[in-house]
């Protein structure tokens, strides 16, 4: 690992920004049919979400648990409730999340 002295840390502290992590879990009704569209669905909104810059990371968790996704917006714990009130997965019940306020720093990135 390469060294990191105490200046490049307090620099690096004082780029930090707030963001909003979002835990998304599954419902029972994610296994009702018909569901899997409805699913669909939230996918292609998480698309245009990312691709507008809004939810710069999206991660499906594929671990089998009721845990069924992770995301970062790019917007305050409020606002970012309001845009998860319109997706289609929560929208039918098929998802419910918890929203917490987070900190990121510029340029952090998926390899």
């Amino acid at each position: 690992m390469p060294p990191i002295t105490d200046e490049f840390m307090r620099l690096r502290i004082s780029q930090a920004r707030s963001y909003a992590l979002v835990i998304l879990k599954k419902t029972d009704k994610r296994s009702e049919p018909g569901a899997d569209a409805v699913v669909w669905e939230h996918a292609r909104r998480n698309m245009s979400l990312n691709a507008e810059g809004v939810l710069p990371v999206v991660c499906p968790v594929t671990d089998g648990t009721d845990v069924a996704g992770i995301g970062i917006f790019n917007a305050d714990v409020e606002e970012t409730k309001k845009i998860l009130e319109g997706d289609p997965g929560v929208k039918a019940g098929l998802f419910t999340y918890e929203v917490h306020p987070c900190r990121g720093f510029p340029g952090s990135a998926l390899p």
